[in-house]
């Protein structure tokens, strides 16, 4: 009688929605909550670096499930809120702050996640110097009161309690989980030593299931009610693919969907589909330092050839206007101050460098992520709006590691002339825009505009400080930056911010999407309903 219902209903909306709908199919009658999996469904490989102090890419979508940090920050009241931390206060000059811990938290190596532990973690992703690792460089000391209590003494002021919070770099591990033998090459057989919900439970490099979770029966947020109980990454480059998973019921979530599968997602019954903006936007990066580009001019020419508006209507729905560097959400964000193009002012600007309509021809070159739909179509939009100005855009699709190699070759006159890239912020605030991207003397930074301007560094130093202390004094210090580095130095361009377009099955309940922990799903807190 039951599946005789279910199978009626679905008839029943098929009809309402009309011929051709597609309706996700009731669950098996075995289905039991208690025993529940979450198919969480990536375009790109989950795990490249277990290492929870220096993995530093798509890892956090598991990594944020395996270990914690002292504090999460909370999209709503746009602060740091309770985690492995329940409570923290902070001197005066914020210079001191202490960090009151949860009692009787265990490692699912079995080991106490106490004071002592925390500072152990921190001290040793410090030392690795990883691409995070920066986010503690305000810390001086760090002391242990008693078992629950550990205290952090700064050498200048800064918001540690959102710097806790960070996707990478923040995440508290046992340090003594491998024992006398080396704990990286431990981290790197597939295993753990988190103290978050889920544990690994198999690991299979390559393949598209990559990766099984499974609860950890000691976590301290405990497992009462429906809740998922093991968490599966399959790895599906092909839309098509894990949209048909996604309406079999054989996967719960799709990270990332096209425009045309998001509104496919949103007629179809028994899927959710969500929009919402990121903290992500795209970057189109100056060398400032070698090539033709080492004019501002021709710089600020490439600016004005960005048909941004067009792009806009392109991305159809999946990109927002940019408005500088920092994205709408985070201290610094600056309205109305769109960029647009302007083709008479390019021509105008690369005439006066001696290039230009009727003078000598110039040729650029741009790399951009290889599988980007959005990045070739900027590509290609640019190259054609170049070539009406006698530019010629030499563009090459590769991979991370490719641009990263050709960025980094120590003869300058083979690195990019322009680095396109997405950025996002290891933790919410704006800082790791300037301070990874445009820091001069930062030999881990990302600087491939390969600026090197001391009164811009020093505006940088000044960013913790202010954004702990003043708040207004950080807004207006972040727009100056802005102004300087897109305007008045152009060595940036930015295009558009990110929108994340997602779809999940409308059994999965509780789920929200945090901009800090970009294609996240804490899945703890969501509850399955057949």
């Amino acid at each position: 009688m039951v599946a005789a219902c279910a199978i009626l209903i679905a008839l029943l909306l098929a009809a309402c929605t009309g011929e051709g709908a597609r309706v996700v199919p009731p669950p098996s009658p075995d289905f039991s909550v208690r025993e529940a999996t979450f198919v969480y469904v990536s375009d790109t490989e989950v795990i490249d670096d277990w290492d929870p102090a220096t993995a530093y890419g798509n890892e956090i979508i598991a990594l944020q499930n395996i270990y914690e940090t002292l504090t999460v920050y909370n999209p709503v009241t746009r602060k740091a809120g309770p985690r492995l931390a329940i409570s923290w206060r902070s001197s005066a000059d914020r210079r001191t702050w202490t960090f009151r811990l949860r009692p009787d938290v265990r490692f699912h190596t079995g080991r106490p996640l106490d004071a002592q532990a925390v500072q152990r973690s921190i001290e040793r992703t410090r030392s690795l110097g990883g691409p995070a690792a920066y986010i503690w460089d305000p810390v001086s000391t760090i002391t242990v009161e008693d078992p629950t209590t550990i205290v952090f003494h700064l050498r200048y002021a800064a918001p540690l309690d959102l710097i806790a919070s960070s996707g990478y770099g923040a995440y508290i591990y046992d340090t003594a989980a491998a024992g006398s033998g080396d704990l990286k090459r431990w981290f790197a057989t597939g295993r753990d030593a988190g103290s978050g919900p889920y544990t690994i439970a198999e690991w299979n490099k390559g393949k598209v299931a990559e990766l099984t979770l499974r609860a950890f029966d000691g976590y301290w947020g405990g497992w009462d009610g429906p809740r998922y109980r093991n968490v599966v990454f399959r790895v599906e480059t092909d839309q098509e693919t894990a949209w048909r998973r996604l309406l079999q019921g054989e996967a719960n979530f799709l990270a990332r969907l096209d425009p045309a599968y998001h509104r496919r997602a949103e007629n179809t019954p028994g899927v959710r589909s969500v929009k919402t903006a990121s903290f992500q936007n795209l970057l189109l990066l100056f060398n400032t330092a070698s090539g033709p580009l080492r004019d501002r001019r021709v710089r600020r020419a490439v600016q004005y050839a960005i048909d941004y508006h067009g792009l806009i209507r392109a991305l159809d729905g999946a990109g927002e206007p940019a408005t500088g560097l920092v994205p709408d959400g985070l201290v610094g964000h600056v309205r109305d101050r769109q960029p647009r193009q302007n083709l008479t002012q390019a021509a105008r600007l690369l005439t006066l460098a001696g290039y230009g309509p009727g003078r000598r021809p110039l040729r650029l070159t741009l790399t951009y992520a290889a599988d980007d739909a959005d990045q070739r179509m900027l590509v290609t939009r640019l190259a054609a709006a170049l070539r009406g100005l006698n530019v010629r855009l030499d563009a090459r699709a590769l991979s991370w590691e490719a641009q990263l190699a050709r960025a980094r070759d120590k003869r300058p006159g083979r690195r990019q002339d322009v680095f396109v890239m997405y950025w996002r912020p290891d933790y919410a605030d704006a800082y790791s825009w300037y301070r990874n991207l445009f820091h001069g003397d930062d030999p881990s930074s990302l600087n491939f505009a390969y600026l090197k301007d001391r009164k811009t560094d020093d505006r940088i130093d000044a960013l913790p400080t202010l954004f702990a202390t003043d708040r207004t004094a950080a807004q207006r210090a972040y727009a100056d930056l802005q102004t300087r580095l897109v305007d008045e130095l152009a060595v940036v361009a930015v295009p558009w911010v990110v929108n994340h377009l997602r779809a999940f099955l409308g059994g999965v309940r509780g789920y929200t999407d945090n901009p800090a922990y970009p294609n996240v799903v804490f899945v703890h807190s969501l509850t399955p309903r057949g």
